[in-house]
């Protein structure tokens, strides 16, 4: 098990970009997947987007494909997700996620063995 604390969320105008930043401590980071999820008011939470244990591979919810790209610092035992082209529908409670399985290429909510304390997404239209 890891801690997770995210950072970088705030308000911003549609079309703006945010960088969001989840930093790891008290555990090991570099073998487990890394995932993005997000929970609108009212909604259950989805899925965003995954990077593999080492960062090579990523994978995408198809609403985000070509706007949002995650990237992952081992030595800094953080990942990232940057968000570009925002548009109101992004705006949400933003969580990171660790895979419970290590050495796996990608992982969805069911797999996630730790969460973070979510950080606020507000796109302004």
């Amino acid at each position: 098990q890891v801690t997770l604390i995210e950072s970088g969320g705030g308000l911003v105008q549609a079309g703006g970009s945010l960088r969001l930043s989840c930093a790891a401590s008290q555990g090991v980071f570099s073998i487990y997947a890394m995932g993005w999820f997000r929970q609108a008011l009212g909604k259950e939470r989805e899925f965003v987007g995954a990077a593999s244990y080492n960062g090579r591979s990523t994978e995408y919810t198809d609403s985000v494909k070509g706007r949002f790209t995650i990237s992952r610092d081992n030595a800094k035992k953080t990942v990232y997700l940057q968000m570009s082209n925002l548009k109101p529908e992004d705006t949400a409670v933003y969580y990171c996620g660790a895979d419970k399985t290590p050495w796996r290429t990608t992982m969805r909510r069911e797999d996630v063995g730790s969460w973070g304390q979510g950080t606020q997404v507000t796109v302004a239209s």
